[in-house]
């Protein structure tokens, strides 16, 4: 068996390590064209047959009813509800401090400018269904719209043989606000969120993680509606000095390696000792977990070790690498902070694995990932609200800068632009 690899940064090039060595996907272009299509032409119909072609389920009706979403909650432990309750509160709690304002400035004798903030009247909320059922991201991607203002919250799911929604996402639904729980999943879901059908409300946007089939959609509806992201495999990235614990750090890199084949582990440390520590934790801790085909995968062919000659280094190469999640598990955490450029969500300290982020604490784990982290953020409430510019100039102020405006328009060859200006004032001195 393949261990994780150690690498010297003096010793090969930073092309090597940025290199997320991304295996070609399928096309399946063609496809998803075909099932919008099919989509757009009947509606419902074509959403009742992808069930049954695609999920293996007949249904009578595509609308979770009000009474399984009872049962759900009667079916979930109360334990896990008040989990959920309090993860919600926490994400609300971060969240809120998203909220701006708009602002209207006033300075001009004259001349009214501002900005109107405006939420997003529709929101389409996939959430994946299959061998694993995700609250969490029924969370992190409801709560937000919620506060942001979203009026009607629609979440597409896939059933289950059985023509059920697992209890747990109907309840995490319920705890965060969703409006409407559609049993319909792939890309005939998001067809459905973008074009609409007589049970699919037309929405504004669409957002949540998917396969390469669901991913493919949004991309393809994009402009018709707006999307959260374009997601790639799940990253971890850890910055590790000579304190950290070796069990600790193998544990966190294999948090995010159980989650896909593509996903991708890496370490970079200053520490030769700490680097060969982990390198045999990480295949210790393998063996003993139920995903270990998969994670091993992630790590054999993903995963890397990196020396770097200090722990400025490091950071330069989290930096350049861009991770969705950074971990920095050193002596102090809060003294690198600053000098962090590039990450989706930064979790300071050895006692902030990056399990916290996924489900509990409140940040968002919704995250730029394949090098994103350089120009994108997380999933905020930003995410559900627009931004409209306003401006108002009495009659006196524009006057003051006919002449001007009238002069820029004329020298791009608008003349239409400076006449829509100068006539106010021409019409008024032909009634003189």
């Amino acid at each position: 068996m393949d261990m994780m690899q150690i690498f010297d940064l003096a010793k090969i090039p930073i092309q090597e390590i940025l290199d997320r060595n991304e295996m070609e996907q399928a096309d399946v272009t063609a496809v998803v064209k075909e099932i919008i299509q099919k989509v757009r032409a009947e509606g419902d119909a074509a959403l009742y047959f992808y069930n049954e072609k695609f999920d293996h389920v007949v249904l009578e009706n595509l609308l979770v009813s009000e009474t399984e979403i009872q049962e759900a909650l009667v079916q979930t432990d109360n334990y896990f509800l008040e989990t959920l309750r309090q993860a919600a509160e926490n994400i609300a709690s971060y969240h809120k401090r998203q909220l701006r304002e708009g602002y209207i400035i006033n300075e001009k004798n004259g001349v009214i400018l501002g900005q109107k903030m405006t939420p997003i009247a529709k929101v389409g909320l996939y959430v994946p269904g299959g061998t694993a059922a995700y609250p969490s991201s029924v969370l992190m991607n409801a709560v937000p719209a919620k506060l942001a203002g979203v009026e009607e919250l629609v979440m597409v799911t896939p059933p289950g043989k059985d023509g059920k929604i697992p209890s747990v996402i109907l309840a995490a639904a319920y705890i965060a606000g969703v409006s409407k729980i559609v049993k319909c999943g792939g890309a005939q879901a998001i067809a459905a969120l973008a074009y609409g059908t007589e049970s699919v409300p037309k929405v504004d946007k669409i957002v949540g993680p998917g396969n390469l089939f669901v991913a493919t959609a949004k991309q393809m509806v994009y402009g018709m509606v707006d999307i959260d992201m374009v997601a790639g495999p799940s990253e971890i990235l850890v910055v590790a000095d000579a304190t950290a614990n070796p069990v600790y750090v193998a544990a966190d890199l294999l948090s995010q390696a159980e989650h896909d084949k593509m996903a991708s582990a890496v370490l970079v440390t200053d520490s030769e000792k700490l680097a060969k520590n982990v390198q045999q934790e990480v295949e210790k801790q393998l063996q003993t977990l139920p995903r270990e085909e998969i994670a091993r995968c992630s790590i054999e062919n993903r995963g890397k070790i990196i020396l770097a000659s200090n722990i400025m280094e490091a950071i330069d190469t989290a930096n350049a690498i861009a991770p969705e999640h950074l971990e920095l598990c050193v002596e102090d955490p809060f003294a690198l902070l600053s000098v962090v450029k590039n990450a989706g969500s930064i979790f300071l300290g050895k006692y902030t694995p990056e399990p916290m982020g996924d489900y509990f604490a409140g940040t968002n784990h919704v995250l730029p990932t394949g090098g994103r982290a350089r120009f994108s953020s997380p999933l905020s409430v930003d995410d559900f609200r627009k931004k409209s510019s306003f401006l108002y100039y009495t009659k006196e102020a524009l006057e003051q800068v006919k002449d001007r405006v009238s002069d820029f328009a004329l020298r791009e060859g608008l003349d239409a632009h400076s006449r829509s200006i100068m006539i106010r004032f021409a019409e008024e001195e032909k009634g003189e």
